[in-house]
């Protein structure tokens, strides 16, 4: 018998949804930071095993939409409802447990397998954590209930094996041996953008998109042109820094990850271009695949 199923993950911003998805893959496929609405899109994760094959979900935090880029995020967020064949509902010890309660109303009317995951134990004590998870079934009293610690690793190995319990039969979507369903120029956009996020402060890194212009692959090296898009010229001027001391940063710092990513040695070119208000410019946003 081999299983196999679509697990789809969603919850709010900052709860530890990319950080959960790539212990259960086990590549950084999913861009981690500590700033809200890292996820842009929808990304896949795939587990092949002797007999089974997982496919992982990570979506865009919940919010609500001030731009067409954000409304594009949540249309991507309502698809999950519709080919899930068992929904990770992630919160956390921090979060109101009645945040949202569209999608909680979603959860409850859902047909299908609901695990609601509290993630980040580590940062509570039991006396508050067991309130936590009361006051999570009591909400969704129909619904499985999971403590863990994504970052520590405590309890992922046996939501894991729960999950697989969880599948359905069913034959490999994918080939063995792919990790993602996104291409190596998506990886590395998402890398970079990671980057931008960790080292710019305030309006910026959401301000900001990434595009790989070329990506060249030899035996040695990988030689990657990439444009960064920005929605204002004082914008550009940040991101490029006196004498250009901030995007010379920005490029070593990519360069490290995409080598640890690639296993290979990286040459990167970075460069940044004013596109005013991209985030409602519908032909941008189909450009970078939203």
């Amino acid at each position: 018998m081999h299983k196999s199923g679509f697990v789809n993950i969603i919850g709010n911003t900052n709860v530890g949804k990319s950080t959960l998805m790539n212990r259960m893959v086990g590549e950084r496929v999913s861009v981690i930071t500590s700033k809200a609405q890292t996820t842009r899109h929808r990304i896949m994760g795939i587990v092949n095993g002797k007999d089974f094959q997982i496919v992982y979900s990570d979506t865009p935090g919940l919010i609500k939409p001030m731009y067409k880029l954000q409304e594009r995020m949540m249309n991507q967020v309502n698809q999950v409802f519709e080919d899930a064949d068992l929904l990770l509902y992630i919160t956390d010890v921090v979060e109101s447990y009645e945040k949202n309660q569209e999608y909680l109303d979603r959860i409850k009317d859902f047909k299908g397998n609901v695990i609601i995951v509290i993630n980040k134990i580590d940062l509570t004590d039991a006396t508050k954590l067991e309130l936590i998870e009361k006051q999570w079934h009591d909400l969704l009293p129909e619904r499985e209930i999971w403590k863990i610690s994504a970052l520590k690793g405590n309890n992922v190995a046996e939501l894991f094996d729960r999950v697989l319990e969880l599948m359905p039969e069913g034959p490999k979507w994918f080939p063995e041996g792919q990790v993602t369903d996104k291409t190596e120029r998506f990886i590395v956009s998402e890398i970079i953008r990671s980057k931008i996020l960790e080292l710019y402060r305030q309006e910026i890194p959401y301000s900001c998109e990434v595009e790989v212009e070329s990506f060249k692959e030899t035996e040695k090296i990988i030689r990657i042109r990439s444009n960064i898009y920005v929605a204002r010229n004082t914008q550009k001027g940040i991101i490029i820094g006196n004498k250009g001391a901030a995007i010379k940063k920005l490029g070593i710092e990519s360069r490290k990850d995409l080598e640890t990513f690639f296993s290979k040695q990286i040459h990167i070119e970075l460069f940044v271009k004013v596109k005013k208000d991209w985030r409602n410019n519908e032909r941008m946003l189909k450009s970078f695949g939203y």
